[in-house]
């Protein structure tokens, strides 16, 4: 038995089609209109980039604060003379350091406490805050990749910045914001002494 499709009368593939145009239209117009969760994340790129800090202007601008707020000149100093050095796993000097390396560096030499030397041994001795309960000085804590371990620390400044020992980069100034660290975070709060 034979079905001819042009007797029905019902126009099914017309309807096929129209339904699919509208909800294609439908899809690019709702994605127009929606604003970027991402968007409030974002650093302000009409900004000058700032490669290396030579001042704590330079500071104020990458952590996007008043110059007036960096009240611990010592810190934002010893972030100025490090930054920009490069990355080298189990590094502790200015050849070459990586996070851990950088965060007892930073601490005795800022802070007068020696921390131990593996970001996950650091992690032991914190007490838990919430980022927005966050203060200079405190740590904040990556589990990057698929270990499942603490395998990255890095030091809160103001502002959701932080300072660590980038793999890729060196001693920067990155943002907990940012997908990636976002991603990634997973302890953060203030060392016991």
């Amino acid at each position: 038995m034979m079905h001819n499709i042009q007797n029905r009368n019902f126009p099914v593939f017309f309807i096929l089609k129209y339904t699919l145009f509208c909800c294609f239209a439908l899809l690019i117009v709702s994605c127009k209109s929606k604003k970027n969760w991402t968007d409030s994340n974002k650093t302000n790129e009409s900004k000058t980039i700032i490669t290396i800090p030579k001042n704590t202007t330079d500071i104020a601008i990458l952590l996007d604060v008043n110059e007036k707020s960096l009240k611990n000149k010592e810190l934002y100093n010893f972030i100025i003379n490090w930054y920009g050095t490069p990355y080298k796993f189990g590094g502790n000097s200015k050849n070459g350091i990586d996070c851990s390396g950088f965060t007892n560096v930073l601490y005795n030499e800022i802070y007068k406490i020696q921390l131990p030397r593996i970001s996950r041994d650091i992690a032991l001795n914190i007490k838990r805050k919430y980022t927005n309960e966050l203060n200079e000085g405190d740590l904040v804590f990556f589990s990057i990749g698929n270990s499942g371990t603490i395998n990255h620390v890095g030091i809160y400044l103001q502002n959701n910045k932080f300072v660590h020992a980038s793999s890729s980069k060196g001693v920067i100034i990155s943002n907990l914001n940012d997908t990636y660290y976002a991603k990634y975070l997973v302890k953060c709060g203030s060392y016991k002494k």
